[in-house]
């Protein structure tokens, strides 16, 4: 038998799960709380409200929390923070472009987490405009391939409503509209019976670039190449200096940024700018 406390280690994998919940309810939250700002507090005249609502209600955040977020939005309850859209620009590794919108209530600490986010992974901020012109808005609908839903069916569901392509994406389809035909598009697939996952406007690249294993993990190739070879006039790192180094080394090729703001899915890939 163990000797360890299965009441600890069951303590500790609840602990993770109840952080990875809260920060998901966070940020599903503030998008309910900064849609009935922007848009008011009726789903039925605020699609993006009424999308935000039906997200958090699939990730199981309580209906009273949908409700203060909604009234904290609205005006009709105090405590509400003030959030506000922030677009940053930047390169990952192999020149690959990337765009990051923010919501957030401090304009200083989102760049600070975005600069560290990209310079600890092997990329680099970018001057605003760099990047953004590889970009295109668009509406995007996701709908998983659950109740037999075919290809066919969905494209005669949205062909008459706006939408310009049906991708198949492996475990979804992608229906891509007009950011303006997102509403037609969503209502549509609907109607026919269809449940999508998510109906949002989202930043689609231009132009996609491959890339391979090494070249998405920056650091991969260091790690790699330099193991126990130290460079060429540097001294070999011991003692506490190699312990930081390694730790560095293993961080994720993904950093997540703080609770007090939250990073948007609406990064692509783009190939890197001529003037850069």
């Amino acid at each position: 038998m163990s000797g360890h406390s299965k009441w600890a280690t069951t303590k500790h994998k609840k602990a993770v799960v109840d952080a990875k919940r809260g920060k998901l309810f966070a940020k599903l939250i503030k998008n309910v709380e900064v849609a009935a700002r922007t848009g008011g507090a009726d789903p039925t005249g605020n699609p993006t409200l009424l999308d935000a609502i039906q997200k958090a209600k699939k990730s199981s955040v309580p209906n009273d929390n949908i409700d203060r977020a909604v009234r904290r939005g609205a005006g009709l309850e105090a405590g509400g923070a003030s959030y506000e859209t922030v677009t940053y620009e930047g390169y990952a590794p192999g020149g690959v472009a990337v765009l990051v919108e923010c919501l957030t209530d401090n304009r200083n600490r989102a760049a600070s987490d975005v600069r560290t986010a990209f310079s600890r992974n092997g990329g680099s901020m970018a001057d605003p405009g760099s990047v953004s012109y590889l970009f295109h808005r668009k509406g995007v609908v996701l709908v998983p391939k659950t109740g037999g839903v075919t290809e066919d069916n969905l494209v005669a569901a949205v062909l008459d409503a706006g939408a310009e392509e049906v991708n198949d994406l492996g475990e979804s389809f992608e229906v891509v509209s007009e950011a303006g035909d997102l509403v037609a598009v969503r209502e549509a697939v609907a109607r026919a019976g269809i449940d999508y996952e998510s109906a949002e406007v989202a930043f689609l690249p231009t132009v996609e670039v491959p890339l391979d294993e090494d070249t998405a993990d920056g650091r991969r190739s260091e790690r790699e190449g330099g193991a126990g070879v130290p460079r060429q006039g540097r001294r070999p790192r011991t003692g506490r200096g190699a312990a930081r180094h390694d730790r560095r080394a293993r961080l994720p090729a993904i950093h997540a940024l703080s609770g007090d703001h939250a990073a948007l899915p609406l990064a692509g890939l783009g190939t890197r700018g001529p003037h850069l």
